[in-house]
């Protein structure tokens, strides 16, 4: 029998249907693949996750990260002195006191220590350090003899040559570089233009302790020195606040106090300014010019010993 006859080619037709059918889909997938949202697109936070390294099963979330323990500031010795009440003194006329930290700035003091009050020697210390100050910044050098001056106008509190420097300084112009320097904001000039009147609250005093003991008072080259004559104020002017700590510890302290009757307001005006190793102190005191000068010295030791923290 003869067979039946195909035509040529007839099988490999499905062949060929098969093949663009299969290259028509392929075509068809790559094409979603690029649509932007599209399931099968690419999802760029697995392919950086896996990139990475990090794992995909879970959202990132930085606020579950450990974080590191920041190390505590070291707490700073609490001052010798405590704010209190000291109505229990029962100390004649006017008084008032200011502590200031060294460390921090901070100032603590009793209600009235903006008030003001003449300041007599106290504010020699002002005046020498004024003068080192100009001396150095004009480039020169105080001769042997200013320097014995100085330091009778610390030690001593010698009054005729503190009026030489204050001249030498510009009087009032000087008290006003003493506001602006040292950042004073309850003090002001003299109305008779005269140190001896010019007007300091405690809180100032110990503003001026600071302004001193961080040099921009004296500068940087004569801070030292100067802290060191007040180290060593002897006779009539050593009292006051040093007096209220040990022995030893005294002579670690640099002071410059002033004393003076005020006839005219019939007061007695006693200041004491000291300058501790955390700490500056001012203490002022005024009260009737009959109670003599030992009174009020006796009080700024006084006032200081009631504020100073039981020895521990």
């Amino acid at each position: 029998m003869a067979g039946t006859r195909r035509r040529p080619g007839s099988n490999q037709r499905p062949l060929m249907f098969s093949a663009v059918a299969i290259t028509l889909v392929g075509a068809v997938l790559v094409a979603l693949r690029l649509v932007p949202g599209s399931p099968l697109g690419p999802n760029p936070t697995s392919h950086q996750a896996v990139a990475s390294g990090r794992s995909t099963n879970t959202p990132t979330d930085r606020s579950s990260r450990a974080q590191p323990t920041p190390s505590p500031s070291p707490s700073l010795e609490p001052l010798p002195f405590t704010a209190q009440n000291l109505d229990s003194l029962d100390l004649k006329g006017w008084y008032s006191w200011a502590v200031l930290d060294k460390r921090t700035g901070k100032v603590i003091g009793s209600k009235n220590m903006a008030e003001t009050s003449t300041t007599a020697s106290l504010i020699k210390s002002w005046i020498v350090a004024d003068y080192l100050r100009r001396t150095a910044e004009d480039g020169k050098t105080p001769s042997d003899a200013k320097l014995a001056d100085a330091t009778k106008i610390i030690r001593d509190s010698d009054n005729t040559r503190a009026e030489q420097f204050y001249n030498s300084v510009g009087r009032a112009d000087s008290i006003k570089r003493l506001i602006k320097t040292c950042g004073l904001t309850d003090s002001k000039v003299a109305s008779d233009g005269g140190w001896s009147r010019t007007n300091l609250s405690p809180r100032d005093t110990a503003r001026l302790g600071l302004c001193i003991d961080d040099g921009r008072a004296a500068g940087p080259k004569w801070t030292k020195w100067l802290i060191n004559e007040m180290r060593l104020v002897r006779g009539a002017g050593d009292f006051g606040i040093r007096k209220a700590f040990p022995a030893a510890e005294q002579k670690k302290i640099a002071i410059k106090n002033g004393w003076i009757d005020r006839t005219k307001e019939q007061e007695m005006h006693i200041n004491c300014l000291a300058i501790g190793d955390t700490w500056t102190m001012g203490v002022m005191v005024r009260y009737p010019i009959g109670m003599g000068y030992d009174y009020g010295m006796k009080n700024c030791q006084k006032i200081t010993e009631a504020l100073l923290r039981p020895a521990p």
